[in-house]
């Protein structure tokens, strides 16, 4: 099922983090923080201002992100667990070193 988000907010897939520390020591379900990091899934068409003027929205789908750890809303979509959160909610784009480098 395709999911559109209204207005300026997306749809994230969290990223999971590794199980186990540097030193090799594995972190159980239970000491773990829910990640802050993920993948945006679909984008809102964006906000408009006191005008009606369009404000093209800044990520896209397939952008790896980070967010504040209380951000966005839980849903869960075909079975998938799944954020649902405005664009101002986002931190930044995490850019891959690689791709930059051949651009």
């Amino acid at each position: 099922m395709a999911f559109t988000p209204l207005h300026d907010r997306v749809v994230v897939r969290r990223i999971e983090s590794d199980e186990k520390t540097a030193g090799g020591l594995i972190i159980p379900d239970t000491a773990k923080e829910k990640p802050s990091e993920g993948e945006v899934i679909s984008v809102g068409p964006g906000a408009r201002d006191d005008a009606g003027n369009h404000i093209a929205m800044a990520v896209k789908a397939g952008d790896r992100i980070l967010f504040g750890k209380w951000s966005g809303t839980e849903i869960t979509l075909d079975g998938e667990d799944l954020l649902i959160m405005k664009e101002s909610d986002i931190l930044g784009i995490i850019e891959d070193a690689e791709l930059a480098k051949a651009a």
